[in-house]
Parts: structure tokens; C-alpha cells; sequence
């Protein structure tokens, strides 16, 4: 058993802190006011090659792991960059990974060379308004018209939809009572984003200001057949090979994000003076922060080890939906831990620790609640009875 990183692993590491040392704190106060895709950015990863991390070498990207992309997202988000800097890129690394998994030769060639070099940016059109995280009754539907389909119906929370020019979309295809199970009649497609067809509005929230997250309404989409992936009605089947990378790689933001903070925290306790001393003396203040060190170091472990097991090729699930429940309330602690560090001065937006907390909320959200999170450990690991 071996703990310590690889050379490449702990180069990748450097790598990517030399790139995000380029765009520091003031630059992410300003997006996280002001609002606007970090573009400047997206193209200095996708210039030094980090969007095709985890990406076959025959289309342009490195072929390595899910533990090293999830290594490279925790640095980025641990440079201060945040949630904002992670989703910037977070689609890019593991959304294509059903066309990797399931796509044809001609469709891998099509489309992954574009989203490796940045050329393409895509978001994933899976949650709807009325059916939440019940993705077997999404309503969106896609009927077969000749050489093409007609895609109608919403989707909601779609990041990235303002910028996008591609999108990851996952429809019903064969009603759901015409089918034998419910995960079956859902196919999935990877398509242009068409604006004539596609109205997209952009949903005002509490943080990430600079990634929008958006509603969609399609009206009348057409999708060439070739732009299905795999056979139709097995799009369901065809998602889930994304979701534990998805999990690792938002556990690994959320840990990020975390130590963003606390670095933050620790060395304000050290230079604050109060009653004539640094506050950082106080051990009402030291042992806060050294158990947020604590959870973080556990979380990077838990993480880790979930990415070890999905680049083995072994079962992964409840390791990953462990990692991401575990990372995320890390992460939140670590954040609001902050705040109460800076007193006063943690709900100023110029000590950037706000910003964390804000941010902190969302790997607890999306894409899965903990609440099913902990369904799913207790009946699969467990042994419990379904819940839902």
C-alpha cells in the first residue's frame, strides 16, 4: 500500500498551480461580481492541454486517469479559483465520456478533438423542472423523423448553456409505458446547441456567478441520426458510466475548495492581532482549524481511492457517492470555519472567504443530494430496504 503520488501526478500538480497562479483572487472577486464566463482562463487549460486529461492520446488528449483529472480539478479549485474555475472546465474533462465509453470511430473523431483543444464548449441537458433526480421520468421526448429527430421539452440547472455551442442531451425515445422497465425507451445525443430551436434562460443564484446555470425550453430540435450515441433507449445505461467519475471529480473540487479556505483562515489567525496577541494563540481558534486539516486530509484520501478504483476498472459506486457526500461537507466546513475565522471581516467580500462559503453549497447540491446519497449506501452496501 502505497500513499504517496507518482512523479507525474505530483508534476500535473504543479503544473496546473503555475497556470492558476496566472488568475488570482482579485481576478475571481471580479468575475464573482461582475459575472462572465472565465474565458481567458478556459483557454490557458485548454492551451497547456489539461481539458483532454483523461481522454483517449489517439484524439489529441493525455489517456490518463480519473485520479489524475480529479487531482488536477482539486488544485485548480484549491488555487483559490473556487467552484467558478472548476465548472469552467469541469464539463470538457468528463462529460464526453459516454462518447468515449459507448460513441462510434467516426463519432469520436468528430467531437472529442474539438472539446480536448477547446475549440467546442458542451453542456449536459439531463435535469428537468418537474422530475428533479427521478432521471426515469424525464419528459423531454425525441421521435424519429426520417434521417433525423424532433427534440421537444425543458431541462433546468444546465451550466454553461450561455456559452455552449454543443450539448450532451438525454430524451425519452419510446414512451414509458410502452417499455418493460423504466430505465429503458431513454437514448442519448450529443448535438449542436441551436438557438432558434433552444431558448435559454439563465437562472440568477447564490454563487459561481461567472458559470451560468440555466433553463432550456426546445421547441422542435432537430437532431441528425448520427448524433445518437450507441443504439437508441439505452441512453439511460449510456449516463451512468459518467456519474462515479462526475462524483470523484466533484468530491475533489469540494476538498479544493476546502483548503482554499482554510490556507485563507490560517493565515489570517496568524497576522490578526487582538488583545495584543495574534488570534491564531487562541485555541478556540487553533482547534477549529486544525479538525478542518483533519477532514480535509481524509477527504482527499476518500477521493482518491474512489478515482484508484474507477481507473482499475473495479466496482466504484458507493466509494464514489461516498466521496462526493464526504468532500463536499469537508469542503462546507472548511469554508464556513473560514468566515467565522475572519469574524467581521469573513463577511467582506475583499477577504474572498464568503465567496468559498457561497461556493461551498454547491458540491452539497448537485449533482445528487446527500439524502440519496445515503439511500443508495444503505441499500447497496448496506443491505436495507429501497427507500424511494
Amino acid at each position: 500500500m502505497n500513499f504517496a503520488l507518482t512523479d507525474d501526478q505530483t508534476a500535473i500538480r504543479t503544473a496546473v498551480e503555475e497556470i492558476c497562479a496566472d488568475f488570482g483572487d482579485e481576478y475571481w472577486l471580479k468575475k464573482d461580481r461582475e459575472g462572465g464566463f472565465p474565458e481567458d482562463f478556459y483557454r490557458a487549460m485548454a492551451n497547456a492541454g489539461w481539458l483532454g486529461i483523461a481522454m483517449p492520446p489517439e484524439y489529441g488528449g493525455a489517456g490518463l486517469g480519473i485520479t489524475e483529472a480529479a487531482m488536477m480539478m482539486e488544485a485548480v479549485s484549491a488555487s483559490g479559483a473556487g467552484m467558478t474555475g472548476a465548472s469552467a472546465i469541469h464539463m470538457n474533462v468528463f462529460g464526453l465520456h459516454p462518447v468515449v465509453v459507448n460513441g462510434s470511430a467516426e463519432q469520436k473523431a468528430r467531437w472529442l478533438p474539438p472539446i480536448i483543444n477547446g475549440d467546442a464548449k458542451a453542456c449536459f441537458g439531463v435535469t428537468e423542472p418537474n422530475t428533479g433526480l427521478n432521471t426515469l421520468k424525464l419528459k423531454t421526448t425525441a421521435v424519429r423523423k426520417g434521417d433525423h429527430y424532433v427534440v421537444n421539452g425543458q431541462k433546468v440547472w444546465i451550466s454553461t448553456a450561455q456559452v455552449a455551442n454543443k450539448i450532451m442531451l438525454l430524451t425519452r425515445t419510446t414512451p414509458i409505458d410502452q417499455v418493460k422497465s423504466p430505465t429503458h425507451g431513454l437514448s442519448l445525443f450529443y448535438t449542436d446547441l441551436d438557438r432558434s430551436k433552444i431558448e435559454v434562460r439563465e437562472i440568477e443564484k447564490l454563487g459561481r456567478k461567472a458559470v451560468d446555470s440555466n433553463q432550456l425550453f426546445i421547441d422542435d430540435l432537430h437532431v441528425p441520426v448520427e448524433d445518437l450515441i450507441g443504439e437508441e433507449g439505452r441512453g439511460f445505461e449510456y449516463i451512468l458510466h459518467g456519474l462515479n467519475p462526475e462524483r470523484v471529480l466533484l468530491a475533489a473540487e469540494a476538498t479544493g475548495l476546502g483548503r482554499a479556505a482554510l490556507r485563507k483562515a490560517a493565515n489570517y489567525a496568524g497576522e490578526r492581532i487582538v488583545f495584543d496577541r495574534p488570534i491564531g494563540k487562541n485555541q478556540g481558534i487553533q482547534h477549529p482549524l486544525a479538525e478542518r486539516w483533519v477532514e480535509l486530509e481524509a477527504a482527499t484520501l476518500l477521493y482518491q481511492r474512489a478515482g484508484w478504483l474507477y481507473d482499475q476498472g473495479k466496482p466504484c459506486g458507493a466509494e464514489a457517492n461516498a466521496a462526493k457526500f464526504f468532500c463536499a461537507e469537508a469542503g462546507f466546513r472548511a469554508c464556513e470555519t473560514a468566515v467565522l475565522t475572519h469574524g467581521g471581516f469573513g463577511y467582506a467580500k475583499e477577504y474572498h472567504v464568503e465567496r468559498y462559503f457561497r461556493e461551498s453549497m454547491l458540491p452539497r447540491i448537485a449533482p445528487i443530494s446527500p439524502q440519496l446519497i445515503l439511500c443508495f449506501i444503505a441499500e447497496k452496501v448496506l443491505g436495507l430496504p429501497k427507500s424511494y
